[in-house]
């Protein structure tokens, strides 16, 4: 299955249980860049528009690409009556996206998808000149004990699990190799998330590596789930997952 593929038949469950990213995060993007309402922020593999979403509710002109069409779907249905808003049928590698028209690129949570070396280039083509690239993860703080035992249980049960994103967002080296001169700043910002029983099992269900509810694996998987958010939570209510939002920007 090629990457485009992986959240066929996620992304209702995505949506509801992704979370979004600091509204810090954009606030410093905004200044540092000079973000305007009159930029055009290309927003690549948008998903369900959750990234997409809180830059138009900046009033910033966005173009959110995204090749999977149950993600894109929903993305539009959330945000098309937004004037600011342009929805584009596109891969990282291919955005179909005309030359020389933006002002800043945004991928939240996909770049471990993406062919760095084929996506660099059409970031090239695409961008003005001086034109900037932000590579954004909310990013589990790996050494917790409920992270180490989330992924202990994703191992068992997810065949195709090797970390959290790919665990890609950790790897400096694959990063810096992206910017050009393999110069770029990192803006950490703590962004730790709160779940109840049915949004902490829908956050791992949204997972492309997790079973579908018709897999041998889905059932154990969730009763798994269910037990360590047990284990973990305040007073059976609430769990509190350590999180920390990266953002890595740079020219390319």
């Amino acid at each position: 299955m090629d990457a485009t593929n992986h959240f066929t038949g996620k992304a209702a469950v995505y949506s509801k249980s992704r979370p979004g990213y600091p509204d810090q995060l954009l606030t410093v993007l905004i200044e540092k860049y000079g973000w305007n309402d009159g930029s055009v922020i290309a927003d690549i593999g948008a998903g369900t528009g959750i990234l997409t979403g809180q830059m138009l509710n900046k009033g910033l002109n966005v173009m959110a690409v995204e090749p999977n069409t149950d993600m894109r779907l929903l993305s539009e249905q959330a945000w098309g009556n937004y004037p600011n808003y342009t929805s584009v049928n596109g891969t990282a590698e291919q955005t179909t996206l005309a030359a020389g028209n933006v002002d800043h690129i945004t991928v939240a949570q996909a770049f471990h998808w993406f062919n760095p070396e084929l996506f660099k280039l059409e970031c090239q083509r695409v961008l003005k000149p001086q034109g900037y690239v932000s590579l954004i993860w909310n990013s589990r703080v790996a050494d917790h004990e409920l992270v180490i035992e989330n992924a202990e249980i994703c191992q068992r049960y997810c065949p195709q699990f090797n970390g959290f994103s790919g665990g890609f967002e950790q790897s400096d080296e694959k990063i810096s190799s992206f910017f050009r001169s393999g110069e770029y700043e990192l803006l950490e910002i703590a962004n730790d998330l709160s779940f109840d029983r049915n949004s902490f099992i829908d956050r791992n269900l949204s997972a492309s590596y997790a079973p579908n509810v018709q897999d041998k694996a889905y059932e154990p998987f969730v009763q798994e789930l269910t037990a360590l958010f047990e284990k973990y939570a305040v007073n059976g209510r609430e769990l509190l997952m350590p999180n920390i939002c990266r953002c890595y920007t740079g020219l390319v």
